[in-house]
């Protein structure tokens, strides 16, 4: 089984279904609101599965994050290395801290919504640091990051391209993730949630 990060559509995101995230959703926006801010409300649907398209994401966490708690302890803030990672939801929705909810996301009474704009400077910032090379796949549809990673083609562009980023393709792999989840999560206007 294990843990994956997903895009999720609007059926989904405010649905009230088990499994639905509707709850966090509404809570959300509730919380907007009384930051003075408008609501998020424009979730595409969820399309069909075209792989390369960049249209859907999905991703397993397999490697080990010692390398990447690391890099990230070395390189931001405690606040930042917390943002970067301790989110349950990541929503394209600028946002200048985090936002606890007392809602079920999924895997804890708590759910932390952590805005993309904010993950992603973070993530260019340990992409430049780790000189993260442009190869890696962009669409990330059907474990294709993963994929990448762990079949072979990290391995043959680092012995091609060394440098800081082929140190460690664990870490490498951790911060082409969060990248491409905010990168994702802007581009498509969606919510990511881990699954």
């Amino acid at each position: 089984m294990g843990i994956y990060l997903v895009g999720v559509g609007a059926k989904e995101w405010f649905g009230e279904e088990e499994g639905d995230r509707g709850a966090v959703a509404s809570a959300l926006n509730r919380e907007l609101r009384r930051r003075g801010l408008p609501p998020y409300l424009t979730v595409p649907e969820e399309t069909a599965l075209v792989r390369g398209s960049g249209q859907s994401f999905e991703e397993k966490l397999v490697p080990s994050m010692a390398g990447f708690g690391a890099l990230c302890e070395a390189r931001l803030s405690p606040e930042e290395a917390e943002s970067l990672c301790g989110w349950t939801v990541l929503v394209p929705v600028p946002l200048d801290e985090d936002v606890r909810l007392p809602v079920d996301a999924g895997h804890d009474d708590e759910c932390v919504i952590a805005g993309a704009p904010r993950v992603l400077a973070l993530a260019e910032r340990l992409a430049a640091a780790i000189d993260l090379p442009a190869d890696i796949p962009m669409a990330c549809d059907n474990l294709d990051l993963t994929t990448w990673f762990l079949d072979g083609a990290a391995k043959e562009l680092a012995a091609t391209r060394p440098g800081p980023w082929s140190e460690d393709l664990g870490t490498a792999f951790y911060v082409a993730l969060f990248l491409r989840a905010a990168q994702h999560s802007i581009r498509r206007g969606c919510p990511i949630v881990y699954s």
